[in-house]
């Protein structure tokens, strides 16, 4: 019975590994596809290529539209990453420690932006910067602001997930030996949860940067993201210089996942012992 068992246990791991593999396959195509299409030595965006060259990877280095706007989708990104992991940690602790009525319906709120379609966000919210008076319309500060709202939801999950493993305990202690609120929160509480706050913080950054659809609604001539650049130019230009843009995307994304996995420990983020 016992060898039956683990025979069926072994036939369903295969089965999830299996599954698991073909899944990565299907996301990672379009990948290849881009880098391939961004080393083409023709023209024109075609895939196959018509043979390997690095011509666009140079002329993306030389177009200032392109250029600019990946230093400025990497500048965006930077300052919503410091923002989100900063009010994001806030939001997370205060909903994950004071219970009161209505309490479900707040963190409903927050992670509101992970559900609602990005297209809707960005409209209802240049609706709102237009009508309000404020004139965020169209600004880099209104863009900022729109940002946040979609990737401070990333920093509550991740963040939320690491106090859920956290001994308050602990944080009481430190108080009671007269550390201050802010003292014990920084030397107790952010050392246990640093694992979620980095997570969150990468997540936030990588979010901002490949974000189109709040973009798209937020951008001008002179505040355009790497994925406004990339839209218009494929619209009406279709050269490989945009697959080259592409490729350095993906390699900031990669970089970005790289250290992540360097600096945060899965194990005691998830709180689950690996045999």
């Amino acid at each position: 019975m016992a060898a039956k068992r683990l025979k069926e246990v072994g036939e369903v791991g295969f089965l999830v590994k299996f599954g698991s593999f073909i899944a990565l396959c299907i996301l990672l195509i379009p990948v290849f596809i881009v880098v391939l299409t961004g080393l083409n030595s023709g023209d024109h965006l075609t895939f196959p290529p018509e043979g390997f060259s690095t011509r666009w990877i140079v002329a993306f280095f030389q177009s200032e539209e392109f250029l600019s706007a990946f230093l400025f989708s990497f500048g965006l990104a930077l300052i919503v990453m410091v923002i989100s992991t900063i009010l994001g940690t806030m939001a997370a602790i205060f909903i994950t420690r004071f219970k009161f009525p209505g309490i479900n319906i707040l963190r409903a709120i927050f992670l509101s932006p992970l559900i609602l379609p990005g297209i809707v966000l960005g409209l209802a919210l240049y609706v709102f910067y237009i009508s309000s008076g404020w004139g965020l319309a169209r600004t880099y500060l209104g863009m900022i602001i729109a940002h946040v709202l979609v990737t401070m939801p990333y920093v509550i999950g991740t963040v939320s997930a690491s106090l859920f493993n956290f001994d308050v305990n602990l944080e009481q202690a430190a108080r009671s030996l007269g550390a201050s609120p802010l003292t014990a929160f920084r030397k107790v509480t952010l050392p246990n949860i640093s694992n979620g706050v980095m997570a969150g913080s990468v997540f936030a950054f990588i979010v901002s940067f490949g974000q189109f659809d709040v973009s798209l609604f937020m951008s001008t001539p002179n505040n355009t993201p790497l994925p406004i650049a990339l839209y218009w130019s494929l619209r009406y230009t279709f050269e490989p210089t945009a697959a080259a843009a592409g490729i350095f995307a993906i390699c900031l994304v990669i970089l970005s996942m790289l250290i992540t996995s360097r600096l945060v420990n899965l194990k005691k983020f998830s709180g689950v012992k690996f045999s």
